[in-house]
């Protein structure tokens, strides 16, 4: 680290090189950035680099993807302490719930470094998440919590955080998908808008059973629109070991995509289905239905703006689809909803948070 790159981002995943890329950008010289390699193949993380313009992470840590949570955990907070003591940056920054950001949020607190916390305040209230501890540690470490809502600062609030250790700032997702659905794309052969539902699912609680699994594959097999399956390492994985391969053939399974690939496909399809969160975010900009398949949600925005619904195991996620899909209203009322995640300038927000507490060169 020079002494113009005072701002050390860390990040391991991939929503999390997504989200932070427009921090990366605003920041400039002052940030150097650490890769725990949490994601570390390239379908998952390393194409992502290059197709958001971004250079190289400075830092690559090894022995840290593939292996069990404590192990990561673990294993990060050594090697990131480390790194902290060696470069001895002015500001920590962590983003949302992974694994990486407890382990990044505890690794600058031991080392005495501050720790801003970006999309601070989620909260599912759901102890068997593990995002959820992972949030609960970082808001507990954080110096500075930039929170995307008021929902999430009146929920750190609530939880004893002094008003003036949180900004609400919107979250980044928005300019980052605005600046996607500004370059044009073209459907892969055999897709026209609108006429098509886009599904993903990655979550445990989907994929870690056989009856979670078959119940959401079997539902969606089960819609009158084609449905664009897009599979995760883990979803795909799940299927094989648990016999469910044949859904395949009733399905568009789409075993890797760039994230541009996956925002245009979302942007024109019929429906969306997802229990991903940044989805849950995406949303309300590409102003797109979606429903969410999951016991809880740490993101309750999209559903209160109504552009978002919770699907619980026990409901059935092929009647809440054919419901929303026969509303031909509901495309016309959710383009005039504004995106409750803000107006696209959380990036150059956070950017001035971080600068604010490094202080002057």
């Amino acid at each position: 680290m020079t002494a113009s790159t005072r701002i050390a981002i860390v990040l391991g995943t991939r929503p999390e090189i997504i989200k932070l890329a427009p921090l990366i950008r605003e920041l400039g010289d002052d940030a150097f950035v650490i890769h725990t390699g949490q994601h570390y193949d390239q379908e998952l993380a390393g194409q992502l680099f290059e197709s958001l313009g971004l250079p190289a992470p400075d830092v690559v840590l090894t022995g840290i993807g593939g292996h069990a949570r404590w192990t990561q955990v673990a294993r990060a907070i050594e090697a990131l302490a480390e790194e902290f003591v060696r470069a001895r940056p002015d500001v920590v920054v962590v983003q949302g719930d992974t694994n990486t950001v407890s382990a990044g949020a505890q690794a600058a607190n031991y080392v005495g470094i501050p720790v801003v916390h970006v999309e601070a305040g989620l909260r599912s209230d759901d102890r068997a998440m593990p995002e959820e501890i992972n949030r609960l540690v970082a808001g507990v470490l954080a110096d500075v919590h930039c929170a995307a809502t008021s929902t999430n600062a009146r929920r750190l609030a609530a939880e004893g955080v002094p008003a003036e250790r949180v900004v609400v700032t919107g979250n980044t997702i928005v300019e980052a998908t605005e600046a996607i659905l500004a370059r044009p794309a073209a459907l892969p052969e055999g897709l026209s808008p609108d006429a098509y539902v886009l599904a993903t699912v990655h979550r445990p609680e989907n994929t870690d059973t056989a009856a979670a699994l078959e119940r959401i594959l079997r539902d969606l097999a089960e819609l009158p629109l084609p449905v664009v399956f897009v599979a995760h390492p883990r979803t795909r994985s799940a299927m094989v070991r648990f016999g469910l391969t044949g859904y395949a053939d009733r399905l568009r399974i789409m075993s890797s995509v760039t994230h541009d690939e996956f925002v245009h496909l979302a942007h024109t399809a019929a429906l969306l289905v997802s229990d991903s969160g940044g989805v849950q975010e995406e949303c309300t900009v590409m102003k797109r239905p979606l429903l969410v398949p999951r016991r809880s949600t740490e993101r309750p925005e999209a559903i209160e703006a109504g552009f978002a619904r919770l699907v619980l195991p026990e409901e059935s996620l092929a009647e809440a689809a054919r419901e929303w899909l026969a509303d031909e209203t509901l495309p016309a009322r959710l383009k005039v909803i504004p995106s409750p995640y803000g107006d696209g300038t959380a990036g150059s927000q956070i950017a001035r948070v971080c600068r604010d507490l490094a202080g002057p060169r």
